[in-house]
């Protein structure tokens, strides 16, 4: 039997894709886990991080689905749409990809239960077994081992922005000043602004600005 973990990493930044991975392993091997000192990705330093990463993808069948921002501005930014349905979604192809007879989910939605019957819907094999919880990265060791895959993987599509680009913007979170002052400076460059997320405030408040200034000269 394989039990598996589904979590994302970068769902907040307002630069970079949002990175989500599933990592799957026979239950009765799940103990190997404990002993690596795996847990929730946050609780890491980025070298532990790396060090693990590198060991799960050995002992665990892993797989990744990157998100990147103009997908997820149309689903921000649609009627019929959300980012919850589109992680959901993006679990589904992570099931699809690495199947596994249970599944646990960390859930971005406040309603558990409509989480957990949108990806049943979707999912071809219907005898998955889906656990779909709040926090699940911090209570089970399998999801905490796809958020440290997440987060790698995050922080690698990261830094090869930023080779890209030649321009140190921070962590692409909001709160992060480095990423404020790229925004504010770039984010109508082209070059640079396909890297951000338009559907974000911190993007939104700067093209809202440039709109009422440019009113007010006519």
């Amino acid at each position: 039997m394989h039990i598996g973990g589904i979590d994302e990493a970068g769902r907040g930044p307002v630069i970079g894709p949002m990175v989500m991975a599933i990592a799957s392993i026979k239950k009765e091997d799940e103990f190997k886990l404990q002993a690596l000192g795996i847990k929730d990705s946050k609780l890491l330093t980025p070298k532990k991080r790396a060090e693990l990463y590198k060991i799960i993808k050995e002992i665990c069948r892993t797989a990744v689905v990157k998100v990147f921002p103009e997908e997820i501005d149309e689903a921000v930014n649609s009627g019929s749409d959300n980012l919850n349905w589109l992680e959901a979604r993006c679990a589904v192809k992570l099931i699809t990809i690495v199947p596994c007879n249970e599944v646990v989910l960390d859930c971005p939605s406040t309603n558990l239960e409509s989480y957990k019957k949108f990806i049943k819907n979707k999912l071809k094999n219907k005898k998955v077994k889906l656990v779909v919880e709040h926090k699940a990265d911090l209570n089970h060791l399998i999801v905490g081992a796809a958020s440290i895959i997440a987060k790698v993987e995050r922080d690698l599509e990261i830094e090869k922005i930023k080779k890209e680009i030649g321009v140190n913007f921070g962590s692409g979170y909001s709160s992060d000043p480095e990423t404020q002052r790229f925004v504010q400076k770039h984010w109508d460059y082209k070059d640079y602004s396909k890297y951000m997320r338009k559907s974000w405030d911190t993007w939104k408040k700067h093209h809202h600005q440039k709109s009422q200034k440019s009113l007010g000269e006519f």
